[in-house]
């Protein structure tokens, strides 16, 4: 099978490449929506005393998306716990 008649090209590269538009913009919508819930979760947590980061709840996270995605999970949950709180 070439190129010119491979199953991408059947479905139609430009609808692809609009659904990965599609879901490009969703992530990008998601993850500023956690990123903000995130931010709120920190500032109520130190306004009663707390502390600014619960590792044990950072751990919880990473362990899911490693599970989930493998060594880049690692790395795409680091990323987003570090949105949500600010660099260490």
């Amino acid at each position: 099978m070439n190129a010119i008649t491979s199953p991408a090209s059947e479905l139609g590269i430009d609808d692809l490449r609009d659904r990965i538009d599609t879901i490009d913009a969703e992530l990008i919508r998601l993850w500023q929506e956690r990123s903000a819930l995130s931010q709120e979760v920190g500032k109520a947590r130190m306004a009663s005393g707390g502390t600014r980061l619960v590792l044990a709840r950072e751990r919880e996270i990473l362990s899911r998306f490693r599970e989930a995605l493998g060594a880049d999970g690692t790395q795409v949950a680091l990323l987003l716990l570090r949105s949500g709180r600010g660099p260490l």
